[in-house]
């Protein structure tokens, strides 16, 4: 086969070839002839101009070593006569991108005090050796500064697009370009800040959000530190941009424009004030910054004089830190409101205080999943009903979403109107279920709908798929109870079961959520068998005749949550059930005739007497007489009369007929029409309910002047 040389040295052999390859370039900068394999001096130039030189070094160091004799036998290839350490052209180091985080390194002005990379070069070209030409220092130092202002802004930017809020992104901005790309900045945002597409208002005012100055101070026997700046910034609080002036010019324009340019000489003074004293030449840039739909403020950054002013590029590099900040902001202040309005939903749609219905004592807790998205589907309730018997309810929406929230909404209203009705608590979990179906495809829920009764002490408990409620007797035996588990709310066509159970006095009710006992570290039944121990020896440290606080009750179940077990939202709902005793209610019926209301004071007027509540008789038999008249004039079965005594003297009395009553105003003809109005003039607290078989009117008086 006949060989075809590629230069004027015949072809060598494949060891000797290797062998070149691997010897340095600078054998053949030294010598002055071409490369093995017909590579000449132009390439080692192309080389050189792929490895920039180090931060800081020199256009000698740029320059070709003078040429030298080959390496002896037995030097190491690649080491020069003179020693190891001797750079060796075309070996140079590149400088590493800076981590995210750290000192941002690479603007164009370097770090203050000292020159940019490459602009303490000489201006004189020096050619890299070779025959053919050369590449002239001057461009290997625009090279590396155009790599330096590259990562700076790509470290800038991550450092930006890290903040979440408001706050942290423009703390990014000012801390990623001071001292790197400016010795000061000043960060101003329209006030207020538009949300989304809504429309600012006007007047259009910039407020002074951050500024962040660093200055040199010499310590004596230590080098040049940087340390912040303790003077305030001269610049203006507040600035109200005019329509049509240089300022507004300057912002609608966008771009980023130098301080001594003619819009930014007539701008500046109106944004920082005209006693704000500029620095001459490039050493300013004001760069609006635009969100998505519109200018929402500016940036102003500053160089001292004893540092290199801005280059043209620069101008870029303010452009893309201000569009990534605006865009940031925008973002921001799009998240904020989501979260104010799913925070509001959250809190509306959750009881704002529980009520203190007579015979139990109740505490709640609530708590999300996590603090940055307070929205979720657990919710609790307590609903007073007629008798003095109190509603407890605990639910769970599937998911953590607005959508969740609202549908949380629905249920919980839904169940307060069911409670108002008095229905058994299987029958509001058959209308919830329904309801759950009515608002759409795959709307679960579990549920917890339990009534107590302070006077006969019995609780009466359903459940729609729910973990079961825990009972802490007085002694401090915990106790999960047994109740039908039940499907969830959403699934149709089944039907609940209703138990009734013993709630003796001083026993404490716990209603939960499964984000309280389950998680990713530990199935629900694990978690039922921990809270029931942990309320267990909570109780013991009280003793066997005394109930635990009800609110530091509730605190010590929640730090049983363990670092990985806050995978779900936390209702908590507590009830000490404390009880009327028999001897503080008086119960009797009524037929429905004439005589019925004389008959209700003289009872009234006995029971207060054995209470020692004499002083109550007068106000008492005008009320029960004007409730009991306007009940017998509508009832066709026996009328209920109930007193009950405990910090308040409660009265009930119930009869067959649905209609509420309504107070309205008598006419001085009109014979009747006046009862309800001295209930409400004599009673602290009264109303009506309505009752699956009747209603119940009721109404309230202090036992203690």
């Amino acid at each position: 086969m006949t060989e075809h040389p590629t230069s004027h040295e015949g072809r060598q052999p494949l060891a000797a070839r290797s062998h070149e390859r691997t010897r340095p370039r600078q054998e053949a900068a030294e010598s002055g002839t071409p490369g093995t394999g017909g590579r000449s001096g132009r390439a080692d130039a192309r080389d050189a101009s792929r490895s920039p030189a180090r931060h800081g070094e020199s256009a000698a160091a740029e320059a070709p070593v003078p040429a030298q004799p080959g390496p002896r036998s037995g030097d190491t290839p690649g080491a020069s006569r003179s020693g190891a350490g001797a750079p060796v052209p075309g070996q140079t180091t590149s400088p590493a991108a800076p981590a995210d985080g750290e000192h941002l390194t690479g603007g164009t002005g370097g770090d203050t005090g000292r020159p940019a990379p490459g602009q303490g070069a000489a201006a004189a070209v020096v050619a890299v050796a070779g025959p053919g030409g050369g590449v002239p220092a001057q461009d290997l130092a625009a090279a590396r500064r155009e790599g330096d202002r590259l990562r700076f802004v790509g470290a800038a930017t991550r450092r930006i697009a890290r903040g979440i809020d408001l706050d942290e992104i423009v703390l990014g901005l000012c801390r990623a370009t001071v001292p790197t790309f400016s010795d000061a900045i000043l960060v101003y945002l329209r006030d207020p800040l538009p949300v989304g597409d809504e429309r600012p208002v006007a007047p259009f005012v910039l407020r002074l959000r951050r500024t962040d100055r660093l200055r040199l101070t010499d310590v004596e026997g230590e080098e040049l530190m940087l340390v912040p700046d303790p003077d305030p910034t001269p610049a203006a609080e507040l600035c109200e941009v005019r329509s049509g002036g240089a300022l507004a010019e300057v912002l609608r324009g966008v771009r980023p424009v130098f301080g001594d340019s003619a819009a930014a000489r007539a701008a500046l003074p109106e944004l920082l004030g005209p006693e704000h004293v500029l620095p001459g030449g490039h050493r300013a840039i004001l760069a609006p910054l635009r969100g998505r739909r519109r200018v929402i403020g500016a940036a102003v950054f500053l160089r001292r004089p004893e540092r290199p002013g801005f280059e043209p590029n620069d101008l870029l590099v303010a452009a893309q830190l201000a569009t990534h900040t605006a865009l940031g902001i925008d973002k921001a202040v799009l998240y904020g409101r989501e979260a104010y309005i799913a925070d509001e939903l959250q809190r509306t749609m959750l009881p704002d205080s529980l009520p203190q219905p007579t015979g139990v004592r109740l505490a709640s807790r609530y708590l999300p999943a996590a603090e940055t998205a307070r929205v979720g589907g657990d919710w609790y309730d307590a609903i007073p009903l007629p008798g003095s018997r109190v509603a407890l309810v605990v639910g769970d929406v599937m998911g953590h979403s607005m959508t969740s929230a609202a549908i949380m909404g629905q249920l919980r209203t839904t169940a307060q109107t069911l409670a108002g009705l008095d229905l058994p608590p299987q029958e509001v979990l058959h209308h919830l279920d329904e309801q759950a179906q009515r608002l759409g495809q795959d709307r679960m829920a579990t549920c917890m709908y339990a009534v107590y009764d302070p006077v006969s002490h019995r609780i009466t408990i359903a459940n729609a798929g729910h973990p079961p409620p825990i009972l802490l007797h007085l002694g401090g035996r915990a106790e999960v109870l047994r109740v039908p588990p039940g499907a969830p709310i959403g699934v149709g066509g089944v039907d609940f079961e209703a138990v009734e159970l013993d709630a003796p006095a001083g026993a404490t009710l716990l209603l939960y959520t499964d984000g309280l006992v389950e998680s990713r570290l530990r199935d629900v039944w694990t978690g039922i068998e921990q809270l029931r121990e942990r309320l267990a020896a909570t109780a013991q440290l009280t003793g066997p005749d005394h109930s635990p606080p009800l609110e530091a009750l509730c605190d010590d179940v929640l730090d049983m949550l363990g670092p990985g077990d806050r995978d779900d939202d936390i209702a908590l709902l507590a009830a000490r059930f404390d009880g009327i005793a028999p001897s503080d209610v008086a119960y009797w019926f009524l037929e429905p005739e004439d005589a019925a209301p004389g008959r209700a004071r003289r009872l009234a007027r006995r029971a207060l007497a054995r209470w020692d509540l004499e002083e109550l008789s007068d106000s008492v038999e005008l009320l029960i007489s004007e409730v009991v008249t306007n009940a017998v004039r509508y009832a066709e079965r026996p009328v209920t009369l109930r007193l009950l005594k405990t910090d308040v003297l409660r009265c009930e009395v119930g009869d067959d007929s649905p209609q509420l009553p309504r107070q309205r105003r008598a006419r001085d003809t009109d014979e009747g029409g006046r009862g309800l109005f001295l209930v409400n003039r004599l009673a602290r607290r009264w109303g009506a309910t309505r009752l699956s078989g009747g209603k119940v009117v009721w109404f309230e008086l202090p036992t203690r002047p």
